[in-house]
């Protein structure tokens, strides 16, 4: 267990409460992931996304209850992501609110119980808390509590800031979209069939055409990757630029570290593929990085 940070406060993340007898169904409508996974002891995580592909949000969904499913995605993303699913609601039975003041969210790097630890994408309840996992090597839980909850008893050198938690996010490979980002990249260019994040089995969602030719006709040339820079440098998602052999990049999330240099996740054609536009408006600026490798397997 890492002892320097094992709990760190992720104020940046928020709550989005989706409820009603037609929630479910309503977001099986709406998101990439199949929702009839989503149980008690699963947690899931989706995309959203707008008619081209292209992702709105990431949304870490969680089981409150039959018809009642919290999802965890970045503050700043809460109040548009809500505005434009409840312009599908129509006649469905669903109540969509951001909760940010009723829920507390940190995360939790080894497992201290005695128990055993909850495997990837298990979902258990412990005490007041919902502790989800959400990677493995190191182990690392999402932990959420209502605020009403009495909070729990820590040692004050086991409690760190959300920076810790974002250099094992990038070391994870996992993407996240924050508002600078959002709608800038189709599902497979931020690894989501890779990760679970998409259901090629269920049926129709909003994006599902786009994602499903790219997925089926195998044309992705752009993909996230992970990079380093060799000496210090400030990276923030959105940043562009062009890395030493010539590829632009885009970045998705960023990670300074102690010594200045920056880990980042970025979304860069394939070497050796064509060098293409990463997305958006990049900016061109060399930047000395080197490829680091991804703890899953890209597909070929």
């Amino acid at each position: 267990m890492h002892q320097e940070f094992p709990v760190c406060e992720l104020e940046e993340l928020g709550a989005l409460r989706i409820q009603g007898a037609d929630a479910v169904r309503f977001l099986q409508g709406q998101l990439s992931n199949d929702l009839q996974r989503l149980t008690p002891e699963r947690a899931l995580i989706a995309g959203y996304h707008n008619p081209q592909g292209r992702v709105i949000a990431l949304l870490r969904l969680v089981h409150l209850a039959e018809a009642d499913v919290l999802a965890i995605l970045p503050r700043e993303l809460l109040t548009p992501v809500a505005q434009r699913l409840a312009k599908f609601v129509l006649r469905s039975k669903v109540r969509i609110a951001a909760e940010c003041a009723d829920w507390s969210i940190s995360g939790r790097v080894g497992w201290e119980a005695a128990a055993p630890p909850p495997p990837l994408g298990e979902q258990r309840r412990v005490s007041d808390a919902i502790i989800v996992c959400v990677s493995e090597h190191p182990a690392r839980y999402l932990e959420i509590r209502p605020r009403t909850a009495a909070p729990p008893t820590r040692p004050a050198a086991t409690t760190a800031t959300g920076a810790h938690w974002r250099v094992l996010e990038v070391r994870a490979g996992l993407p996240q979209v924050y508002a600078q980002t959002s709608e800038q990249f189709v599902a497979q260019m931020l690894n989501l069939d890779v990760i679970g994040a998409i259901a090629f089995d269920k049926g129709c969602y909003t994006g599902q055409e786009v994602i499903a030719r790219a997925h089926y006709r195998g044309r992705i040339k752009r993909r996230l990757q992970r990079f380093c820079s060799r000496g210090p440098l400030a990276l923030a998602p959105g940043d562009g630029g062009t890395l030493p052999d010539g590829r632009p990049f885009k970045v998705v999330q960023a990670a300074r570290l102690e010594d200045g240099r920056c880990e980042f996740l970025a979304v860069a054609p394939l070497p050796g593929a064509q060098a293409e536009s990463a997305g958006g408006d990049d900016t061109t600026a060399p930047v000395d990085a080197e490829s680091l490798p991804l703890p899953y397997r890209l597909p070929d």
